[in-house]
């Protein structure tokens, strides 16, 4: 149907034209809404703050900045309204970062301060907090909330609504299963994880699997026959009960607002916020170009970070006309301000209403819409925001075109249909009149028989994640099966939501049932979308294969339905993989044999609750000081050029920028250059940039949205030069680091010559990993008056080479400088040397201005300049004999290094030391260089190295047993260390329990029972697989570089008994304050309460070395146990005086009028360490922590889809300091492992050099349903440690668990090998990591893939380069 006038009167009266101000004039210009109970009246509103810059501007700090783009959920907060969809009021979680003040109009703002305190926690906070579900902490207010939401809209969310109910909010530390089992506390409990009642298939007592209601497939295991029956929700003993009665109550005084039409702003921006649709055309009737606001959340991402301007934005969300909803005969009528929540809730009533094959386009919405962004978005996003954006991958949009559905358009004088199937004329260009808006979408319904619908999605990761490829597939048919209409509407194939014109017309006339029906839309499918190889976005080959596998999905999707004698359905196509409801196992026994009064025993993070209450203060949250200016970094836009010149005159013409700082305003040219251990990289870019995201200069301002605007003024103007990105482009152009390091030991040459030994080669290839903590780096300086004094408070895990290099940069002695920290949003070795980057900036801003500089980065900022992990390929060549026994290792290893040494030469080192995995080879000899590339400088993270070089071990150890024709667990087996062995660089492997460990996984796990169950499941599957993988490993402990192997600590002990303790590591959500003040409370025998750590600072303890290598509880440990020893030893004479039942107040005080020092300082070294590189010699580590994990998967080889079913993780810890601590790192380190062999892929735009993957739209870390969905862990224990000589006789645990994650990779790998063998494809698979969704697909070699294989023309390139 073409687009027509369906209305001969125009919408409103016509009306002579006038001014947007003539329109607006008799507009209020004040906002009134509630704040955490209290009314707010604004009648100065900044038009261009968000609610996030509101909040923290009047000291509400408790709600974090995270992203700005609403990927993280940090920023969440609750806001309660009356929907005029629904008619009642709805407890809606928002991002703050996207939301315009003008939106809270009228309604009831909460954020985490407003429910409860430290004193008084509301229940989700302590929950939270007491189960461990909190450990940086930054994340933390923002899942409360998400929590806090469910339960306010919800009382008895079902298991399934409680684990979607955090889709929008990601986590770095925990590996989420802590807050998961926090918040099923909550729930109603349904017994089983695939019952419909929990969003799954069906439940085999409710589909008649397995006996039908007699049996069940979970057995007598899980209780009895009522298991699925919903259970009373109970409060946990020790936790406080939620009681709905008692929250907050939406503020009667709203219940009667009266929305009014507002405008108010400045001269540079202006808010309109109408309340009925005539107002809105008014206008937009007046001023067509004034930008319509929904939900902001793709406005907002383009003012902040595409520096779009709108200055006039017009609020449409409480334009109560544009949010109903209508049943009509044949079709549904939506208001296109409807949100995408309300409308998730729609679609079912519309099933209801016209039954399930008539309601099938309301499925298919309902379906697209559970998978688009989170929680937090689809509570202000509308359709019509969706459809106006026409991104080319929306999830809504393929369905309403393939649906027919017509859009109401209105302006002020018409009423205009158009139909879906015009509407999208060009990349981002739609029909729809400048002056006109997007009124309703009518949705057609079906007919009551023949017609057939189904919507598709694939993205890098199931939640919250835009799709690379989607699709609405209908067909209509006649009675005789003949198609008589179909549409085949695809997204992330062309520049716009696009038909298969091909498909569409070869299909049409076709008898569907006929097979060769198939074939002919799967070549036509191949001409309507020929991508050439370097098509925008990359992925041809991928790309293509989803819309033939959607389509093939579909097509026996339909034929189950009319399940016809003449045809055969392809059963194992129709599903796509379930996930159950995640649940797990911990032994919470473990500290029992060896637990002292304190020390052994499960204690919460000590600064859990302040986090959950939003409490804690992290730098950002300092307030803000008197006359202080914020920075904004000027950054190199190119790969690699020389500087021509700077022009950042133009910045001053912004109000209120102050001043520009760079390489000039520093003392002398050397106070430029700064880098551990090579000083080889400038605080400040001089003649030339060598990476994109390299700092040029700083401009400084009274706000940070000013100095972001003035950073933006400056032009710089640059030559380029050729770069270098890749680890194989640097070893093509000898683009090396002056570092070379080997291990050689045992005569390699020989076992090669060796006529009996079989010798393999292969490559290993491994991708980076961005750090991702969710607090970026910050800092705020603070000048003194006298002798070049300054105070540095910087998200730092190093504040002694803080404090080192701020010395440098003003000119005085590290003793004028303090360094400071309290705690960190988390850091992974992100904040080991890079944060050193920001606080040397920012000081020379400071001692330039004399007055205090802040500046916390955007998260593309702080990606762009802080590095990753390394990428790393090695060649290797191994000796092994027939039956499987390893006798020689030769690897040349690479790294990749970026554009400064940074610790590249020590990752490269420990990669080196790492790559025999837990594995004796008689004779090694292994090398290691870094690559000097124009990438951003990479640096530690978790693991440092030690990741990278076991899984070249293993990635090996695969290959190798596949050209055997061994089973890999028997090559494992047959080749671990035994106790006592030396390792390649001859250390003793003493208190070794891998082979016990590996024993104990296989038997818990039931994992021969497994084995067979995934060969007979992968037997009678096409095209679903499994597979199964169980990995070990050893981590050394200790710095390798031996004069970081120190650390200190000071213990005052007060006149009251409390004790005040300070030690050089600092927090960063893994618990090392926690574990210090047990150390401490145990060593000084006085209550854990009485301990008080207040930050890490360079005044207090000096010299430290940074919190890193896994070894800070044993370092600081022993300094603090030092020092108390020492205090126990003064205050022996009046314990013997006064008593064993003495407190500490008492002895203290007598202590104190005896003139005794209640302060001691304490020091500890490691000892034993001293390796010798090149001759071979010395010990390089304290210990080895170790561990083993077993996983098992599933993928969907049509899409690339997957889900890791079950993991079991083993870890030898020692005597545990604190279990409850331990466990959440293990649990976080293995889920950020998981992340680096699986989701998380760096890309770098191959056009301009840039890295694209700066953020949480494009950089996917896992979230809370890629977690196993059965994860048990488990401590080593009932074994004796003789030779552990550490604090309690623990190991470290930080780093080791994450390698552990890779068994997830090498259970893909296993399913892809049965995918494989399915086709007759048995060759060995090199599978690089991260196993993406897309290497999956691609490495299935099935015939749809084969067929949708794209290869380069001559010279062509892809449109991203993965490094």
């Amino acid at each position: 149907m073409a687009p027509g006038l369906v209305d001969p009167h125009p919408a409103v009266a016509p009306e002579t034209q006038r001014t947007l101000s003539s329109v607006t004039e008799s507009y209020d210009d004040t906002l009134r809404f509630y704040l955490n109970g209290t009314k707010v009246v604004l009648d100065t509103a900044d038009p261009e703050v968000t609610l996030l810059e509101y909040l923290r501007g009047i000291g509400l700090t408790g709600t974090k900045l995270g992203c700005a783009e609403g990927g993280c959920g940090a920023c969440t907060v609750v806001v309660s309204q009356y929907n005029p969809t629904s008619k009642k009021i709805y407890h809606a979680s928002v991002n703050a970062c996207l939301a315009p003040l003008v939106s809270v109009d009228g309604k009831h703002v909460i954020t985490v301060e407003g429910i409860g305190n430290v004193k008084n926690p509301h229940p989700t906070q302590e929950r939270i907090a007491k189960s461990n579900g909190s450990q940086c902490g930054f994340c933390t207010p923002g899942i409360v909330m998400s929590l806090y939401a469910l339960l306010r809209n919800n009382e008895e969310p079902s298991e399934l609504e409680i684990e979607e109910a955090f889709d929008g909010n990601l986590c770095r530390c925990t590996g989420y299963r802590p807050i998961l089992d926090a918040a099923q506390t909550f729930g109603a409990a349904k017994g089983c994880g695939k019952a419909k009642a929990n969003g799954g298939g069906g439940c085999c007592r409710e589909t008649g699997a397995n006996g039908g209601a007699g049996g069940c497939c979970k057995g007598s295991k899980n209780g009895d026959a009522d298991g699925d029956q919903p259970i009373k929700r109970f409060t946990p003993p020790g936790f406080i009960e939620y009681n709905p009665d008692t929250q907050l109550i939406f503020p009667p005084a709203l219940r009667k607002h009266e929305y009014r039409p507002l405008a108010f702003g400045n001269k540079r921006k202006r808010w309109y916020r109408p309340t009925t649709l005539k107002q809105l055309l008014e206008i937009k009737s007046v001023y067509p170009s004034a930008k319509i606001i929904g939900g902001s959340t793709e406005t907002q991402i383009e003012v902040k970070f595409k520096a779009m301007q709108y200055t006039a934005s017009v609020y449409v969300g409480d334009i109560a006309e544009l949010r109903q909803y209508k049943f009509e005969d044949d079709y549904l009528e939506v208001g296109g301000n409807v949100t995408l929540t309300d409308l998730e809730d729609l679609t079912q009533e519309a099933i209801k209403h016209y039954g399930k094959e008539r309601g099938q386009p309301f499925e298919a919405i309902h379906k697209q819409i559970r998978y688009f962004a989170g929680r937090q978005i689809r509570n202000v996003g509308t359709p019509a925001g969706n459809l106006a954006t026409a991104s080319p991958i929306s999830d809504l949009n393929p369905v309403l075109v393939a649906t027919n559905a017509i859009l109401v358009a209105k302006s002020l004088d018409k009423t205009t249909e158009i139909p879906m199937s015009t509407f999208f004329k060009a990349y981002r260009v739609t029909a729809l009149e400048p002056d006109a808006i997007i009124a309703a979408i009518r949705i057609p319904v079906f007919k009551a028989k023949g017609e057939y619908m189904r919507a598709y999605k694939q993205a890098k990761r199931k939640d919250d994640d835009i799709a690379i490829v989607n699709s609405a597939l209908r067909v209509r048919l006649g009675d005789d099966k003949v198609v008589e209409d179909a549409s085949l509407v695809y997204g992330g194939m062309a520049p716009t939501t696009v038909g298969a014109k091909k498909a569409m017309a070869y299909l049409s006339g076709k008898k569907f049932t006929d097979p060769n029906t198939l074939e002919g839309v799967m070549n036509a499918l191949e001409q309507d979308f020929a991508l050439r190889f370097g098509v925008p976005g990359g992925m041809a080959t991928y790309r293509k294969s989803l819309a033939l596998g959607f389509f093939y999905r579909f097509y026996h999707e339909v034929l189950a339905e009319l399940n016809p004698e003449d045809a055969e359905v392809d059963q194992d196509a129709l599903a796509e993989i379930e996930r159950e409801i995640s649940k797990g196992y911990k032994d919470h026994t473990v500290g029992a044999a060896y637990e002292k009064k304190i020390i052994g025993k499960e204690q919460p993070h000590v600064a859990a609750l302040k986090q959950c209450t939003g409490e804690a203060q992290y730098t950002d949250d300092i307030p803000v000081q008197k006359n202080e200016l914020y920075g904004c970094l000027v950054l190199s836009t190119k790969a690699h050029a020389k500087i021509l010149s700077v022009d950042y005159e133009r910045a001053f013409d912004v109000p209120g920028v102050v001043d520009y700082v760079d390489h000039k305003d520093l003392p002398n040219p050397e106070a430029n250059w700064w880098g551990a251990p090579n000083c080889d990289e400038t605080f400040f870019a001089v003649d030339e940039v060598f990476s994109g995201g390299q700092p040029i200069g700083v401009v400084l301002a009274t706000s940070a949205k000013i100095a972001e605007a003035g950073a933006r003024a400056v032009r710089v103007e640059y030559e380029e030069l050729p770069a270098i990105f890749t680890i194989e482009e640097a070893i093509a152009h000898e683009s090396y680091f002056d570092h070379y390091r080997y291990i050689h030991n045992g005569d390699v040459e020989a076992a090669f010559n060796d006529p009996d030994n079989i010798v393999l080669t292969g490559i290993a290839r491994m991708g980076g990993q961005e750090h991702f903590y969710l607090e970026t780096n910050a800092c705020v300086c603070v000048p003194k008056p006298e002798d070049g004094e300054m105070e540095v408070y910087s998200s730092t895990q190093n504040p002694s080479e803080t404090q080192a290099y701020v010395a440098q940069v003003t000119g005085v002695a590290a003793n004028k400088i303090v360094s400071k920290v309290k705690r960190l949003g988390g850091g992974f070795g992100g904040k080991e040397t890079r944060s050193i980057q920001l606080a040397g900036i920012c000081a020379t801003a400071a001692k330039k201005t004399k007055r205090p500089v802040r500046c916390m980065l955007n998260r593309d900022e702080d990606i762009l300049t802080s590095g990753q992990r390394h990428p790393f390929l090695a060649r290797w060549k191994v000796a092994v004999t027939k039956e499987g026994k390893l006798q020689a290792l030769d690897a040349d290893v690479f790294n990749n290094g970026g554009w400064s040494q940074d610790l590249s030469g020590a990752v490269v080192d420990r990669a080196l030391s790492h790559i025999d995995g837990v594995y004796r080879f008689p004779a090694v000899h292994v090398r290691g260089r870094i690559c000097k590339t124009n990438t951003v400088s990479n640096t530690a993270f978790r693991g440092f190295g030690g990741p990278q070089g076991i899984f070249i071990c293993e990635n090996m150890m695969e290959e190798v047993a596949d050209h055997l024709k061994m089973p890999v667990e028997q090559l494992r087996e047959m080749n671990m260390y035994e106790a006592n062995e030396e390792t390649h660089f001859k250390q003793e492997l003493k208190d070794w329990y891998v082979p016990l460990m590996w024993k104990q996984v296989k038997e818990e796990s039931d994992y021969e029972r497994r084995k067979t169950e995934v060969e007979k499941f992968n037997a009678t599957h096409k095209w679903k697989k499994r597979g199964l993988s169980i990995i070990p490993t050893k981590f050394g402990i200790s710095f390798t570089a031996l004069f970081l192997n120190q650390a200190g600590a000071l213990v005052h002990i007060y006149h009251d008994g409390s004790v005040l303790v300070a030690h050089g590591g600092t927090e960063m959500g893994q618990g090392l304050h926690t574990k210090m003040t047990m150390i401490a409370a145990e060593g000084l025998g006085v209550p854990l309460e009485n301990v008080f750590i207040s930050e890490t600072a360079t005044n207090t303890v000096a010299n430290t070395s940074s919190t890193a290598a896994s070894a800070s509880s044993d370092l600081n440990g022993y300094a603090i146990w030092n020092a108390c020893a020492q205090l126990n030893e003064r205050l022996a004479p009046y314990r013997e005086t006064l008593g064993p039942d003495a407190t500490m107040k008492e002895l203290a005080h007598a202590a104190y009028f005896d003139r005794v020092n209640l302060s001691a300082n304490g020091f500890y070294k490691t000892p034993d360490i001293g390796y010798v590189w090149g001759p071979n010699t010395g010990q390089m580590f304290f210990y080895f922590t170790q561990g083993v994990a077993a996983a098992e998967v599933e993928i969907d080889t049509l899409t690339g889809d997957w889900t890791c079913r079950r993991a079991d993780i083993k870890m030898d810890v020692g005597r545990s300091i604190n279990p409850a601590i331990d466990y959440g790192q293990i649990e976080g380190a293995f889920v950020q492992g998981l992340g680096l062999f699986t989701v998380e892929e760096s890309l770098w735009s191959r056009s301009n050099g840039q890295l694209f993957t700066k953020g949480p739209g494009a950089y996917k870390i896992p979230g809370f349903r890629d977690i196993p969905q059965e994860f048990n862990v488990s401590l080593l224990k009932d074994v004796n440690w003789e030779n552990l000589r550490t604090i309690q006789r623990s190991r470290g645990v930080g780093e080791p668990p994450l390698f552990m994650g890779s068994c997830v990779f090498f259970a893909i790998r296993d399913a892809l090998k049965a995918a494989r063998k399915e086709w007759g494809v048995e060759d060995v698979l090199s599978l690089r990591s991260p196993a993406t969704v897309e290497r999956i697909r691609v490495s299935c070699a099935d015939p749809i893939i084969q067929r949708a294989e794209v290869k380069p023309e001559a010279g062509e390139k892809s449109w991203f380069i993965s490094i």
